[in-house]
């Protein structure tokens, strides 16, 4: 053999074994979201110590409370003490006392504890309030309905909102409300208030739509995530074995620019993986 061409063929097959390495070597993604996007996870009412730390040890920046009803001042304290904050809360009230209801007086006791939920939000240190604005069924609340009683309530709390630097954050459920994400964009539209957003659920919607779709679709309106996962063969279950495609939930939350809080509803064996998943699967 020549030397030139000993040189071609061990060049060429230095360049297979290269390639061939490359292909077993497990994808390396950028983590583009680390530092932008801060994980939480869903927390209850009251205080506990060696579980705020071992979520501060796991990585986690935050918690999510449910309210009205919390220990505001035992949970600020513990999280000042563990630098855990708690970013918001979810409206514990949203389903029984509906904004929705045909009854006024309901809707007047959701609103009164809707805005319960924005002022103990506030003492924690929260930014929002997580909001389901209604069901549709077939006592008289029709998606119609739904929509004009709840943002005819939802208006009313925008000066409380204001005044409190609380965000209202809709949530979409099934709850037969908002379906498609056009029709979600056109609901937030139609309020119209620097002070309500989404809170878009990742897992929840999949189900309607695939779930960047719903994200492309509402774009900056999205102002909070929480983080699931759904199949159709295994219902609601662990992070990355659902329909979700993930990559793609990243690349149009990377084109809206998105920085806020994800927070994880549900499990997945443990905090230690569900910091795992989260990590992987938003690029954390």
């Amino acid at each position: 053999m020549k030397r030139r061409d000993f040189c071609t063929t061990t060049t060429v097959a230095a360049i297979g074994l290269t390639a061939n390495q490359a292909k077993s070597q497990p994808e390396v993604r950028k983590r583009e979201f680390r530092d932008k996007v801060y994980k939480s996870v869903k927390w209850g009412g009251k205080v506990n110590m060696d579980r705020l730390r071992k979520l501060k040890d796991l990585g986690f920046d935050g918690i999510e409370g449910s309210a009205p009803g919390m220990d505001t001042e035992g949970l600020r304290k513990a999280c000042a003490e563990i630098d855990l904050p708690m970013h918001g809360v979810v409206y514990n009230k949203h389903w029984k006392m509906r904004l929705s209801s045909p009854d006024p007086e309901t809707r007047e006791i959701g609103r009164k504890g809707l805005e319960e939920a924005m002022r103990e939000s506030k003492a924690v240190g929260g930014s929002s309030v997580l909001l389901v604005p209604g069901r549709v069924s077939k006592n008289n609340e029709t998606h119609d309905q739904v929509w004009e009683r709840s943002i005819a309530e939802i208006r009313k709390v925008l000066p409380l909102a204001s005044h409190l630097g609380i965000h209202v954050l809709i949530e979409t459920v099934w709850n037969g409300f908002c379906y498609k994400p056009e029709q979600f964009r056109d609901y937030l539209d139609e309020i119209d208030s620097p002070w309500v957003g989404a809170y878009y659920d990742i897992g929840n919607m999949q189900k309607f739509a695939p779930s960047h779709e719903w994200i492309r679709i509402l774009g900056s309106r999205c102002v909070k995530f929480d983080v699931k996962d759904w199949g159709v063969k295994n219902g609601f279950c662990k992070l990355g074995e659902g329909d979700v495609d993930w990559k793609l939930v990243r690349k149009e939350m990377a084109r809206i620019d998105f920085s806020g809080w994800v927070t994880r509803e549900g499990g997945d064996g443990g905090d230690e993986v569900t910091a795992k998943l989260m990590d992987e699967l938003l690029d954390l």
